[in-house]
């Protein structure tokens, strides 16, 4: 039987590329403009920086879903969102803005950047409440913010770690840590994490604070089952199984999840890893 000829593979690839970009960031056409080397405005990191190479990469796919999931222990992250987001009725459309957010302020001039995040420094400013025991929240309290970069940048480094490619070593992953803190910085945060050893202190600090609170397990399922197209479910169920085997263990234990012995390492894993790098693949540049 003969091979495919290229220019059938490369109308499927382009054809998996559109529909994956309109699923993720709501338009098939490849994004408006990204910073190249030599340009007057390179962005906030450039295209030499290690976040350019984790955030390019499919496995954010799979740490984004893992950071929203980690970040439901947080009671009054939690509460924000249940207050605030219509997750439920606009899946599609929190992600996208999301997905569209983390490109902008990473691949866009500063200048734009910059205006992405004072654009949600301002959402946040609206965005207070009080928890079912009374106690008041509000979503540009630094010490909330720190707990949503700091389980965002755990995630996208251990999922690029796990199924990223080329692999980067100890040192660029630090390095991968230092840069977000810009981000963090603009966001509010204070002092944020610059390595991974200051990332690990962040979150162990977190730890007697978090709780699976009924609005949690039930945001939990819902992210784990979303109302997405039917032909979406297979490779979402793939992107979901490997941020479940991301979680640290007590997450895990916490939301009810743990993977039955042996399925992580020996199926979700390869599965993740092929995905990511069909997907990799489909979204390159058109030849």
């Amino acid at each position: 039987m003969s091979a495919p000829a290229p220019e059938l593979v490369e109308h499927y690839r382009l054809r998996l590329q559109r529909g994956v970009r309109r699923l993720v960031t709501g338009s098939s056409a490849p994004p408006a403009r990204l910073t190249a080397a030599g340009e007057a405005d390179p962005g906030l990191f450039g295209p030499g920086s290690v976040t350019w190479r984790v955030h390019a990469d499919a496995s954010m796919f799979i740490g984004g879903l893992r950071a929203l999931l980690l970040q439901t222990l947080h009671p009054p992250t939690m509460q924000g969102v249940a207050d605030h987001s219509d997750y439920k009725r606009d899946s599609l459309g929190r992600l996208q803005r999301t997905a569209n957010f983390v490109g902008t302020t990473t691949f866009a001039p500063a200048s734009q950047a910059r205006k992405a995040i004072e654009a949600v420094r301002t959402i946040h400013d609206r965005v207070t409440g009080t928890l079912p025991d009374g106690t008041p929240y509000r979503a540009n309290d630094p010490h909330l913010l720190a707990w949503v970069h700091a389980t965002e940048i755990d995630s996208f480094l251990r999922a690029y770690r796990r199924y990223g490619t080329p692999p980067i070593t100890d040192h660029e992953a630090d390095h991968y840590v230092a840069e977000m803190a810009e981000v963090a910085l603009l966001l509010g945060v204070t002092n944020p994490p610059t390595g991974r050893a200051s990332l690990r202190r962040t979150l162990n600090r977190y730890r007697p604070e978090l709780r699976a609170t009924p609005a949690a397990r039930d945001a939990v399922r819902f992210l784990l089952w979303p109302p997405f197209p039917r032909r979406m479910r297979p490779i979402y169920g793939v992107i979901a199984g490997a941020a479940v085997g991301l979680l640290p263990g007590y997450a895990q234990r916490m939301l009810w999840l743990p993977l039955p012995l042996g399925v992580e390492p020996f199926v979700v894993r390869p599965a993740a890893a092929a995905l990511t790098r069909t997907l990799d693949w489909a979204l390159q540049p058109a030849q």
